[in-house]
Order: C-alpha cells, then sequence, then structure tokens
C-alpha cells in the first residue's frame, strides 16, 4: 500500500512515545514503550489479549498517565487530556459506538465537531440566539461525511435503530467532523463481520491522503486481516514491551510475533483476530 509521501502542513501529526512505561501498583502494563507514528501514515498497535493495548491507547488519550518516559507531538512535550485533544486536532474512536441515544444520527455527528463548530451545533439544539449560518454549515459538514461514509439515509433515525455496522460508521463521521489531523481508532472492526471489515479497511485507507484535511492514524485492533492490509508500520505488544515493529510483511515473519501468539498462525494467515491469552487487552 502507498500513501503520499509525509512533509506537507496538511499531512497530519506526528506523534511519539518515548520510553513510556506505566505501572499500577506491582502490576508492570506498559514497559519503555518507544513508538512513533508519522505524519500522514497509518500505524497499527497489536498483541494478545493483556499485552498493554488498551493501555497504550489510553496514554495517549489523557486517560491514564505514565509512570515514566514522556510523549511528544510533533516534536513538542504533549501532555494528553481527554477534554483538550480537539485543540490539539486529534479525535478519537471507541471500542463501542459511544452515540448519545437522545439524538439522531446527524445530531451525534454535529456533536463531535470541534470546539468553535459546537457553538453552531448547541445553538440549534437548545434555541440560543447564535449564527444559522454556523448551524448550516456544521450540519451540512455532517451530511457530507454521512454520505461519504455511505450511510446518510439514515441521517433522520436514531442511533438503536440500526445495525451495528452503520452506527460504527456514524461513529466515525463524528470522529472524523472535527477534521483531526490524528486520528485514534480503538478496535474499529469489533463486533463486524468480513465484509463490513473490508469496507472499513477501504475507509481507513483512504482517510492519510484525505481531500478535506488529511491525518495520521494509530489504530489498536484484534482483527489481522485488517491491520495487514491497511497499515504502513505495525507495532507489536507482548507483556507491556514492543516485540517487533516495521512493515506488515517484516512483522509478519518475525518468529517473536509467533511466539506471542502462542504458535498460532494468525499472523502469516492474516485472517481473524488475535487469539485470547487472559483478561484485558
Amino acid at each position: 500500500m502507498t500513501h503520499p509521501p509525509p512533509g506537507t502542513p496538511s499531512d497530519g501529526i506526528d506523534l511519539a512515545l518515548h520510553q513510556v512505561g506505566v505501572r499500577f501498583g506491582g502490576l508492570v502494563a506498559l514497559d519503555d514503550v518507544t513508538l512513533r507514528v508519522p505524519a500522514g501514515r497509518i500505524v497499527g498497535v497489536i498483541g494478545p489479549n493483556g499485552a498493554g493495548k488498551t493501555t497504550l491507547f489510553n496514554v495517549v488519550c489523557g486517560f491514564v498517565a505514565p509512570t515514566s518516559g514522556s510523549l511528544t507531538l510533533d516534536g513538542r512535550p504533549f501532555r494528553p487530556r481527554p477534554h483538550r485533544l480537539t485543540h490539539f486536532g486529534i479525535a478519537r474512536t471507541l471500542q463501542g459506538v459511544g452515540l448519545f441515544p437522545g439524538l439522531t444520527v446527524l445530531e451525534n455527528v454535529m456533536a463531535g465537531a470541534s470546539h468553535a463548530a459546537r457553538a453552531g451545533f448547541a445553538a440549534a439544539l437548545f434555541g440560543l440566539p447564535r449564527s444559522d449560518r454556523d448551524e448550516r454549515r456544521l450540519r451540512e459538514r455532517a451530511l457530507d461525511l454521512l454520505a461519504e461514509l455511505g450511510v446518510a439515509q439514515h441521517a433522520a433515525a436514531a442511533p438503536a435503530t440500526l445495525p451495528y455496522a452503520v452506527r460504527k460508521r456514524v461513529a466515525l463521521a463524528r470522529a472524523l467532523i472535527a477534521r483531526p489531523r490524528l486520528l485514534l481508532l480503538d478496535e474499529p472492526a469489533g463486533g463486524l463481520g468480513a465484509d463490513d471489515i473490508a469496507e472499513l479497511g477501504e475507509l481507513i485507507t483512504a482517510l492519510p491522503g484525505h481531500a478535506d484535511g488529511a491525518c495520521s492514524i494509530m489504530l489498536v485492533e484484534h482483527h489481522m486481516d485488517l491491520v495487514m492490509s491497511v497499515c504502513d508500520e505495525i507495532v507489536v505488544l507482548d507483556f507491556g514491551k514492543v516485540i517487533a515493529a516495521g512493515p506488515p510483511d517484516h512483522v509478519r515473519d518475525d518468529p517473536k510475533v509467533t511466539e506471542a501468539y502462542l504458535g498460532a498462525d494468525v499472523p502469516t494467515e492474516v485472517t481473524g483476530t488475535a487469539p485470547s491469552r487472559g483478561a484485558g487487552s
């Protein structure tokens, strides 16, 4: 897979973790983890259950503070906070869908807009004396994203009435409406069938070169077929440590990766999901 070479101002954010460690009491969740998500690239993080993937994702999102090490964003020190992610041009999706049940699909997508755009959304929702022009612009942007993701026909529907795969696309649209320069995808293929995963892969692959604003992507995922098909680079965690990193072909053939998956041939076959080794991820 070939993505446009990085180097232009709109090709995303460069995220880096430098020797990050996380301890919960005597439990070591992450141990000296160093990785980079270059601007305009898709980097996948994989590993057996209990490897530390969720902890890593939570560190980048600001839900967990590292015990040691540091993060940088475009080369500058970065201390993430969940409520400040959009300020830095970062958006994320959840393992589930996390949609608001009391809002329509369209309103859910509008709710994901950046802080500046939310004034227009709040004005429409609560009847405040704000600019109608801002609200119309936000609504049009949300409808365009729903159309691009193939779910515009559900704009007026309640999320609970829709199939899970459709709700996943709505959640992705909600993340994209803020025009993020870094998109964090937390198990986006979870609960999807093979056909839906293939379509999701096409959507993800197009994001780094998106005409409306390219972005970098960090993808935490169990589905090896998706990871191997969309990622420029893959980082493999096992018991909180990085045991392999590099292009998909390099990682697929690394014997340490096969050993981490208890001898399972999943990385070679690049199909299905990672085998379970224990609680957590």
